[in-house]
């Protein structure tokens, strides 16, 4: 057993279990009820604190310094490998083959049995000089600044003909360009000689008198390549972001095709077929074409490349392919991807940590993860799942609820034993688990239709579909199928279309629930209206911070070489905010004490006004246990979803898109989110939902269902209709499910 005693981190209140080891253990509990806590923020952060300090201090020194978790004591651990929904790095030079060792196996393959041999297998790697190629650097895509969106050639440089940002006619740089002598400020661009026009975009820098004083000149072009396209695109403020996105126009590159290799690397062929074609193939087709290869000088290596690919396919990831790259992989793709580099492993004895790993996955595909999982299970190694799917809970040796609620209302065990067990208790689990959401009686009539034509995206064929409005609709259908290439790509930019997504909310380490909601601003107004003093002493970003920690509650140490270290700051102990702003309180309590509440507690707290009405909006997307103050980077892509649809449903929209809303919520949560949703409806609103929980599919007014099956064998639309006409007639993979699941 590995045996918990004591754990307090977060809101577990003293938890002492015991969990058997080389089995399968499920963890469940509503969203917020010390899950996370227990099982990433103390069993699998002290696992991994106790192997760091087996490395010698000068590589420690290297490692991000691990606090040892809240907990009286842990006993019996294994090393813990934790398989997250994290992206996988996104490196523009990351792709499924290089992330997943399989195109590390094809490149050796192909230096070997490839015909004309050109080397070794670093000449067929896009990221050596000797593979990738020249014109690209390895990366298939070439940026081209687009020029008319820098500047209008109607007017002249005094008319204000340059349209970048910080620009503008008597800014400095402006005064740079239009002073420097290379073109008459009072000439229209487009009556420019070619060598004006040269020297207006791309001299390279020169010094030149503007007045009397000496400065640097550089074309626009060449300006704009160093001031913005070298730096971070996450990092750009959002105005100059959303600059370079219309500036900067990636094409794939001419000389490789995309392909990102040199002209050596692709003209080595295997059976009229060269390395790029490989990479690009659909996994399940490559695993067929390796199958065909028959060399001894590789077959051990060929086997494992098979087993691998078979792997991928088996795991439902079969419609990718190897130079897909990684950053666009949704959480859960990502989070298979990971599980299929341990599937191979020859350790034994490892606790391996899943969080929630159904998320992404159509019914069809969540028997082949459970097959995964006791596959780990049975090579004698201890899995932890966190886990809200009643089909992934069904074959656990071992389950634990916490709860009962959310927050401080939860952080307790409520149940640990089997699953005959949970049924039997009267736990919000156990009673939830043989529950089901019944088919609509009556569906709603569509004010209208969205029409979607021709669509092609990625693996699109053609598509022609209609979406309802004023209904709720779900789009469904297995992985892969084509379901957020439709709804992304076609409705997303559309007017009046609002997308509430499990992206990371763009934010500093200030951030938190009531800085991006606009909540502070009436808290700040209501201190300070209380106290008659300013509202920027209630702000840690102003004039109350704690002028050590500048209001964020913790010191951040840079320690150079070494990952940075976070520590309480002991002047405010984390409180953010000056001695003198705490001795401000309203009714009874001071900004710290407010920012420290729930947002349950808070909507008590203030009874009326907008600070009423923007918590009331939080409390109906299921986030009333989230904490006023807590830093946004702490929140699951669940939680970041509900977040902006609270902020969202104050906008007047008429057509909602959101993605897998149903993702770390509990089966009793289920039934609120559905609420909401008929809120939204009845409200007049358009709600369409990319889902495969099928409570959500049974309470549709109107489903889309993409298929047959992922990648090349999807792309089409295979039902359209009631949910109710589904279950009746049709006979595709969610209609088979969703007749299951509706007892039909």
């Amino acid at each position: 057993m590995i045996q918990v005693r004591g754990a307090r981190a977060n809101n577990l209140k003293d938890v002492s279990l015991d969990i058997p080891k080389r089995r399968l253990t499920v963890f469940t509990g509503v969203s917020g009820s010390g899950k996370s806590s227990l099982v990433f923020g103390t069993i699998a952060a002290e696992s991994q604190r106790l192997i760091n300090e087996t490395y010698t201090a000068f590589i420690q020194s290297f490692m991000p310094s691990l606090s040892r978790p809240d907990v009286d004591g842990l006993h019996n651990l294994s090393a813990a490998i934790v398989v997250d929904q994290e992206r996988i790095g996104a490196n523009s030079r990351s792709t499924v083959g290089t992330a997943t060792d399989a195109y590390t196996m094809l490149r050796i393959v192909f230096s070997r049995v490839g015909t004309p041999h050109i080397g070794t297998s670093s000449a067929f790697s896009f990221n050596t000089p000797e593979g990738m190629c020249p014109a690209c650097e390895g990366l298939g895509q070439v940026s081209k600044i687009d020029v008319d969106q820098l500047a209008d050639r109607e007017l002249s440089l005094n008319e204000g003909a340059i349209t970048v940002p910080s620009f503008g006619v008597d800014t400095w740089y402006w005064q740079v360009m239009a002073q420097s002598g290379f073109h008459d400020p009072d000439k229209k661009l487009k009556d420019f000689t070619e060598q004006e026009w040269a020297d207006f975009l791309h001299k390279e820098s020169t010094k030149v008198k503007v007045g009397s004083i000496n400065v640097t000149y550089e074309g626009l072009v060449t300006k704009i390549q160093r001031l913005y396209l070298t730096k971070d695109r996450e990092s750009m403020q959002a105005h100059i972001r959303a600059f370079v996105d219309r500036a900067v126009v990636f094409a794939d590159c001419s000389d490789c095709g995309g392909s990102r290799l040199s002209a050596a690397a692709l003209s080595s062929t295997i059976g009229e077929v060269n390395i790029a074609q490989c990479s690009a193939m659909q996994i399940s087709d490559l695993a067929e074409f390796i199958r065909s290869i028959d060399d001894p000088s590789v077959a051990p290596l060929l086997g494992n490349l098979r087993h691998l690919l078979d792997s991928l396919v088996e795991i439902g990831l079969g419609y990718l392919s190897l130079d897909r790259a990684s950053a666009t992989l949704s959480g859960g793709e990502a989070q298979r991807v990971k599980m299929v580099r341990h599937l191979g492993s020859s350790l034994t004895d490892v606790t391996y940590v899943f969080d929630e790993p159904t998320v992404g996955l159509h019914p069809h595909d969540i028997q082949r993860m459970n097959d995964l999982l006791l596959r780990l299970r049975d090579k004698g190694n201890t899995v932890l799942v966190v886990e809200h799917k009643p089909e992934v809970i069904a074959i656990a040796d071992h389950v634990v609820d916490l709860g009962p609620g959310a927050g401080t209302g939860g952080g307790e065990i409520c149940y640990s034993g089997d699953i005959a067990g949970l049924r039997a208790s009267a736990t919000l689990t156990g009673r939830h688990l043989e529950h089901r959401t019944r088919l609509r009686e009556t569906v709603r009539t569509p004010r209208g239709r969205l029409t979607i034509k021709g669509a092609d995206l990625h693996n699109l064929k053609r598509v022609d579909v209609d979406i309802p409005t004023g209904v709720l609709t779900v789009v469904t259908g297995v992985a892969g199928s084509g379901k957020s290439s439709l709804i992304h790509g076609y409705l997303a930019g559309r007017d009046g279309v609002v997308v509430a997504d499990q992206s990371p909310i763009r934010g500093s380490r200030r951030s938190n629930p009531a800085t991006y909601t606009g909540l502070l601003g009436p808290i700040r107004t209501a201190f300070a209206k209380a106290n008659g003093v300013k509202a920027a002493l209630f702000s840690a970003n102003s004039e109350g911070a704690c002028p050590k920690c500048n209001g964020i509650g913790l010191i951040y140490t840079d320690l150079a070489m070494m990952a940075g270290v976070a520590s309480v700051c002991e002047e405010c102990e984390g409180k953010r905010f000056t001695p003198e702003v705490l001795t401000y309180t309203l009714r009874g309590k001071n900004i710290s004490e407010v920012l420290g509440m729930s947002v349950a507690e808070a909507h008590e707290f203030f009874p009326s006004g907008q600070a009423h009405t923007v918590l009331g909006r939080l409390v109906d997307v299921g986030l009333s246990y989230l904490r006023l103050g807590q830093p946004l980077n702490t929140l699951s892509g669940g939680e970041r979803q509900r977040l902006k649809l609270a902020i969202h449903m104050a906008e007047k929209s008429s057509t909602y898109i959101l993605d897998e809303p149903t993702t770390g919520l509990h089966m009793a949560d289920v039934d609120k989110l559905l609420a909401l949703l008929d809120r939204l409806v009845d409200d007049g609103n358009t709600v369409i939902v990319i889902e495969h929980h099928q409570a959500v599919m049974a309470h549709a007014d109107w489903l889309v269902d993409l298929g047959p099956g992922g990648g090349h064998d999807g792309g089409q639309v295979v039902f359209t209709g009631t949910p109710a006409d589904l279950v009746a007639g049709a006979d595709t993979l969610t209609a088979r499910h969703l007749r299951e699941y509706v007892g039909g």
